[in-house]
């Protein structure tokens, strides 16, 4: 583990599973958190319960990008862990694919992921410090069938993400894109009685997300998968 210190984090796309995991994580370290959302009304728990900060955001807006950052810099402190969650998928035969909602998708999974990255960078590069972390899926390594567009986003997330990577590494900046294989847990998605352990438990993936935070810089990863152990890959 690093002894670098680490004050404030950002997680944009939060809600209920992997982002409160997450902010509980980093919370339990006394890190100060601020979560973005479109809609912040179903925060008020995490807020509650964590000491976070909420702020409403559409990640594939540039002018609200930039002034969620700038109302983080003034309340929570500028953010040294950026994690970016969002995405939207739209499913069905590629012949009936609904244009917009295939823009949809690429704004807000790869796009959005762009503006707040440059955003954390730019703030993070004068100090030569910080970790940007971009939550991926098996679907941007390989694309399913009437998955395009999830396709499509996540294939050009990976692709920022190892791009930035390779230029921001040796300034100090970590940049690491987390391959999610699975359903992640949840009240609402349960593990079926025939198949225990079949999905992912998003406390567990924060942990792997705390473990690449706190990497030494001598031993770097760009990128981790993480499945459950009887997942098919």
């Amino acid at each position: 583990m690093t002894d670098v210190k680490f004050n404030s984090a950002l997680i944009v796309g939060a809600g209920a599973g992997l982002s409160a995991s997450l902010a509980r994580a980093l919370a339990s370290e006394g890190i100060k958190v601020a979560l973005a959302a479109r809609s912040t009304g179903d925060l008020n728990a995490l807020v509650k319960e964590t000491g976070a900060r909420a702020f409403a955001c559409d990640a594939a807006e540039r002018g609200e990008v930039e002034k969620l950052f700038a109302d983080v810099d003034a309340s929570v402190g500028t953010p040294d862990i950026v994690i970016y969650n969002a995405s939207f998928r739209t499913r069905g035969p590629f012949i009936d694919l609904d244009p917009l909602d295939v823009q949809k998708a690429l704004a807000v999974t790869a796009y959005g992921a762009f503006l707040v990255a440059q955003q954390a960078a730019r703030r993070m590069l004068p100090k030569k410090h910080g970790a940007i972390l971009l939550t991926g899926a098996s679907a941007g390594v390989k694309g399913y069938p009437q998955s395009a567009p999830f396709a499509m986003g996540k294939f050009a997330l990976r692709g920022l993400a190892q791009s930035m990577a390779r230029e921001l590494s040796p300034q100090g900046i970590h940049v690491a894109h987390v391959v999610v294989d699975g359903g992640i847990r949840s009240a609402h998605r349960p593990d079926p009685a025939d198949r225990p352990d079949s999905t992912l438990d998003p406390d567990a993936i924060a942990e792997s997300y705390m473990h690449l935070i706190h990497q030494p810089r001598s031993a770097w990863a760009w990128e981790i998968e993480l499945r459950p152990w009887v997942e098919k890959f």
